[in-house]
């Protein structure tokens, strides 16, 4: 026996508000048994409970209506799968930023601002290989992942070793105005191969998104970050500070070197980041 259920009643059956059935129906998430020529009124299976409770669940757990509906409509148990472990990891990761996030600000909470030793640097100039490109501050971390690893990807295809750790240079305006030029770079040996002497697939590299690039020439001040890169802000406010407290600033690009990068450990805690300010040449006395 066929069991027709008016939308009021299927939404209290459901838990999902009569507002939400019709905006499944419009986009054929959920779509009634049968609707009402005359007056539009949607109909309800009784067997379409379970569907829209499923979809409820999934909602619960944050997953796009899309991918929702890309489970409802998979053609096989794999497909099906796919989707849902997709949005398992991506909750997996939230889960893990947040947790971060928190165990951070429990940190604010009950420690002093930190302070950290400080050493000065200078930096010659040195080759790289580079991605550069206009980013918005709240795709950066998307952005990072992506250059380095076509940067990695790029010197190992032209069989280069990297003649140091893994950098990026980060204008103040990236900060200012929560979008900038930003540069994700690789030391490779120096000097470079003349245009003539270079492998084919280095000539490849550097026709694509890697291009060569020269770091220029700096003194810095250095504090060394230890663990996950969400607290990376702590150790700017330290290095800020200690530079804004003895007037050393200049224009010029805040610059990080991954000395132990996600390329080396999963684990976060063990993640080494030298970030260095730029700051104006003083003698040795000064130091």
């Amino acid at each position: 026996m066929v069991v027709r259920v008016a939308i009021g009643d299927f939404s209290a059956m459901t838990y999902l508000s009569v507002k939400a059935l019709r905006h499944y129906h419009d986009i054929g998430l959920l779509v009634p048994a049968v609707v009402d020529p005359a007056t539009g009124y949607r109909y309800y299976d009784a067997s379409q409970v379970a569907v829209a409770q499923v979809i409820r669940r999934f909602r619960d757990l944050g997953m796009p209506l899309s991918e929702v509906k890309a489970v409802l409509q998979a053609p096989d148990v794999d497909a099906r799968n796919e989707v849902i472990v997709t949005h398992l990891a991506r909750m997996e990761t939230q889960l893990s930023q947040t947790q971060a996030t928190v165990a951070s600000l429990r940190s604010l909470l009950e420690l002093q601002p930190l302070s950290l030793p400080v050493s000065r640097r200078t930096v010659a100039a040195t080759d790289a290989l580079a991605v550069t490109e206009r980013v918005a501050i709240a795709e950066l971390d998307a952005w990072w992942d992506n250059a380095f690893a076509e940067l990695y990807r790029e010197l190992r295809e032209a069989g280069v070793e990297p003649a140091g750790p893994a950098g990026a240079l980060y204008p103040v305006e990236l900060f200012q105005q929560e979008i900038s030029e930003v540069v994700a770079f690789i030391p490779v040996p120096s000097p470079w191969p003349s245009p003539l002497a270079l492998s084919p697939a280095l000539s490849r590299a550097l026709s694509r998104a890697a291009q060569r690039y020269v770091v220029p020439e700096a003194e810095l001040a250095v504090a060394v970050h230890h663990g996950p890169f969400a607290e990376l802000d702590r150790t700017y406010g330290s290095l800020g500070t200690y530079v804004a407290e003895r007037e050393l600033g200049v224009a010029g690009p805040i610059r990080e070197y991954y000395v132990v990068s996600p390329a080396d450990t999963a684990d976060e805690s063990q993640l080494r980041t030298e970030v260095g300010w730029p700051i104006f040449r003083t003698s040795p006395e000064a130091r």
